[in-house]
């Protein structure tokens, strides 16, 4: 796959991610609003996993900004092999998940 292939790619990847943060930041402002007026474990689980699932989509959008716009001569070993920000969205998205499991067994 050639370089404008990539670069098409991440842009599209770039727009959903940035339409995810939209969603999510919407969702977190219903959530807190519900919360107030109803203050249930519940809807504060809900609210605490958006904004989990918000932080995991700023990293992701960010990285991929950072991968779309940098220059080409830029030689950042993370760029290319991305084991961290993948690690901790990996975690962010574990925690996240476990808290959405707990409140809905319950």
């Amino acid at each position: 796959m050639g370089s404008e292939h990539y670069y098409i790619l991440n842009a599209v990847a770039l727009g959903i991610g940035v339409l995810n943060i939209s969603l999510l930041l919407a969702l977190v402002y219903v959530y807190k609003n519900t919360y107030s007026e109803v203050r249930s474990e519940f809807t504060l689980g809900l609210l605490v996993f958006a904004f989990l699932l918000l932080l995991q989509n700023f990293i992701s959008t960010a990285f991929l900004a950072i991968q779309l716009f940098a220059p080409e001569n830029m030689q950042i070993q993370e760029f290319y092999h991305p084991r961290m920000p993948l690690s901790f969205i990996n975690i962010v998205q574990l925690i996240a998940l476990s808290i959405l499991f707990k409140i809905t067994r319950k």
